[in-house]
């Protein structure tokens, strides 16, 4: 019978024979296809975890005699986006024959070095820990992945049993052990010990299955996860409730995000008091059916099994003693009540620490919680940057998952505490960590530019992304935010990148705005005031409107955006920096100005005016004073560009040339030259500077401040 998507229904089969059928011979190609089939499934295997191998006979390049090599993912990556480049290829022959120098457990972490030795193509990707898991089992294709299902029976209390009945003894079982060179003789072992057997379960670890063919292997992988899902929620139904039923209920959705903006710029601060953190929200439906459950309290505390989940979400996470209803105004209430919270959890960690830590241990990490949970809202998690922050909550979902099918069919267990400490201060991770590129200079900074769209604002809201800065794009127009935005994504990745639609003249659309990037990342760091408009009129032909126009945009709207991002940097009392975009003409007294150029010398004066008051909260308050941005400037569609060549008595296509000259640097000004500007005085460099400006100008002496 023919194998269709019909036959599954807690996996996805993805498999199209077509494609596949166009990579016949090719078995790293099949690898490769098979293991982005896996990753799509999160049911299958979460983000960067499991590992998948195949083992072919290729020409030894020194004898050109025929060799058998393992192709298996390498260190670090994920299976769902897996490359050929993220392929390891290693001698299997020299893998296996490590075995007669091992000498015990105690080698452990040697033999990972020795790997370098078995490796096959010099290109390829550096062995992971797991190599051997793969090197050590004869099947030609194997997967090794992290499926709920499978995991919460590998959890449960009798795993063991459950998984020998359910399989009627066609799955092996090893008991949980470190990843490494000894797991896989255990692997080897249990295979000799039960032949015939279709793949192995992990204890509180995973699952191992093969197959002679990609697609076989592919085949088996589905169906043994879809016995395990389909016997987990057999249980569901005949017990009625998970997690011994609801406690409370969820408030309404709008009612969820509203109390997650709110509440998530001061949890950022409490999680940030050794280095800036990003946050992710998620109120996912199941998150709240753990969150609002009778056995939160029971379970919450024990942490995760699985060791991908643990290293991702830390030791357990923080429930927060806060009623749906909390009244999140009174900011310095909720932190005093909170704060006994996170000394506790602090203490919890360091106590762990303590406890469990080796003569060679490295140093005690951050002791701050990565995953919070606030029952009848929703799931904060707060990383090092987006990515890390969303796939720790992803991996939290997982440990609710694996929990939920643990109790179902049994009780649930978690790792024990020594065991956890080992994984998560393993010197090999250490390792990994030191190895890891140096941070950028904004990395877990959050910046907001307003007229980020286009324009200068746009220039800005790149530099800042490439220096590792999250960004809320942000435009009055639609269009063209929705563009910027897929711009910005194609550049940098999903998860950098939020949107808002924002008028600063509208303290609704400022308030949803601020709303938006506490969800999307947890706060803000930096808030550039750039949205503006130009008008070059003499004061005699300049309307009332005109002049309210200008005002209302370049002054009140500097102010309302100020006010409103100050407001979430006091909940997070981590300092920042505001910036605004000013102009030459704030100082200089050109001709045709009147209107504009008294805007801009109060948004100067502004400027001053916040840094003296916001000091003590070490919010810096800076300007940038452009010049004559020609290119891609919004500012020059409408009138400005005829009013300013009608002023100079030239036409408009000689402005840029005109400007450029009538500098000392005989300079044209770009939009990347303002965004530099900006840069410079958030990169860090700079941390002690406020009230301060800085012109870009190519140098106009009328505008030198005095």
């Amino acid at each position: 019978m023919s194998t269709t998507a019909n036959q599954f229904k807690h996996v996805s089969y993805l498999w199209d024979p077509e494609k596949a059928a166009a990579m016949e011979g090719d078995e790293v190609a099949l690898l490769i296809y098979r293991s982005n089939l896996l990753g799509a499934d999160l049911r299958l295997t979460n983000y960067g975890g499991g590992n998948t191998s195949c083992k072919v006979q290729q020409a030894d390049p020194l004898t050109e005699s025929p060799t058998e090599v393992m192709w298996v993912k390498g260190s670090g990556g994920d299976i769902g986006t897996l490359k050929k480049s993220g392929l390891a290829a290693l001698y299997l022959n020299r893998l296996r024959q490590l075995q007669s120098i091992y000498k015990g457990i105690e080698m452990e972490d040697q033999m990972v070095d020795l790997f370098n030795h078995c490796i096959f193509d010099l290109n390829s990707k550096a062995p992971s820990i797991d190599t051997p898991l793969h090197a050590f089992l004869p099947f030609k294709h194997i997967d090794h992945l992290h499926p709920d299902a499978a995991i919460a029976i590998a959890a449960a209390k009798d795993g063991k049993s459950i998984t020998a009945k359910l399989f009627n003894g066609k799955i092996g079982w090893v008991e949980w052990q470190r990843p490494g060179f000894d797991l896989g003789l255990k692997l080897q072992q249990c295979l000799n010990e039960n032949p015939g057997i279709r793949g192995i379960m992990l204890g509180s670890h995973g699952l191992f299955t093969w197959g002679d063919t990609a697609y076989d292997c592919y085949l088996n992988t589905l169906e043994v996860v879809e016995q395990c899902a389909a016997f987990i929620e057999s249980k569901v139904a005949a017990k009625g409730s998970v997690f011994g039923g609801n406690k409370i209920k969820s408030a309404p959705k709008e009612k969820r995000l509203a109390q997650a903006a709110a509440l998530a710029p001061v949890l950022r601060g409490f999680c940030s008091s050794q280095q800036s953190m990003v946050g992710h929200f998620t109120d996912d439906e199941r998150v709240l059916e753990f969150i609002n459950s009778v056995d939160l309290a029971r379970l919450a505390p024990m942490g995760t099994s699985c060791p991908d989940h643990f290293l991702r979400t830390k030791i357990s996470p923080l429930v927060l003693d806060l009623h749906q209803d909390e009244n999140l105004d009174d900011t310095n209430a909720l932190k005093t009540k909170l704060a006994p919270a996170f000394d506790l959890y602090r203490n919890m960690y360091a106590d762990y620490y303590e406890t469990c830590k080796h003569a060679n241990s490295p140093a005690m990490r951050d002791p701050n919680p990565v995953v919070l949970l606030y029952p009848g809202i929703g799931l904060f998690t707060f990383a090092k940057d987006k990515q890390t922050a969303r796939v720790a909550a992803e991996f939290y979902i997982n440990a609710i998952n694996v929990m939920r099918g643990a109790e179902a069919v049994s009780e649930y267990t978690s790792l024990p505490r020594q065991e956890a400490f080992n994984i998560e201060y393993w010197l090999l991770e250490e390792a990994k960590l030191q190895r890891m590129p140096k941070p950028k200079a904004l990395s877990g900074k959050i910046a907001l530019i307003t007229g980020s769209a286009g324009g200068i604002g746009k220039a800005i809201a790149k530099k800042m992304a490439e220096e590792g800065a999250c960004i809320l794009l942000n435009d009055i127009n639609e269009e063209r935010m929705n563009g910027a935005v897929k711009e910005f994504t194609d550049l940098f990745g999903k998860d950098i990148v939020g949107s808002a639609l924002l008028n600063v003249t509208d303290e609704e659309s400022i308030s949803t705005a601020f709303e938006q990037i506490a969800l999307q990342f947890g706060g803000v760091d930096i808030i550039v005031n750039n949205a503006g408009i130009s008008i070059s009129k003499s004061i005699a032909d300049h309307s009332l409107e005109e002049w309210d126009r200008l005002y209302d945009i370049l002054v009140k709207g500097q102010f309302m955006v100020s006010k409103a991002g100050i407001s979430v940097l006091r909940k997070q009392q981590m300092g920042g920096d505001i910036v605004n975009i000013v102009s030459k003409n704030a100082v200089v007294a050109g001709p045709n100005n009147p209107g504009y150029g008294s805007a801009k010398a109060a948004q100067a004066h502004l400027t001053r005016l916040m840094a003296a008051e916001l000091g003590a909260d070490k919010i810096r308050v800076n300007a940038v004073n452009p010049d004559a941005v020609i290119a891609d400037s919004n500012i020059w569609s409408g009138g400005w560009a005829e009013g300013r060549a009608k002023a100079y008595g030239i036409k408009i296509e000689e402005l840029p040339a005109y400007y450029a000259k009538r500098t000392l640097l005989n300079e044209i000004i770009l939009p990347e030259d303002i965004a530099n500007a900006c840069f410079a005085l958030v990169g860090g460099l700079l941390k002690k500077s406020t009230g301060n400006a800085l012109n870009v100008d190519g140098g106009v002496g009328m505008a030198f401040l005095r």
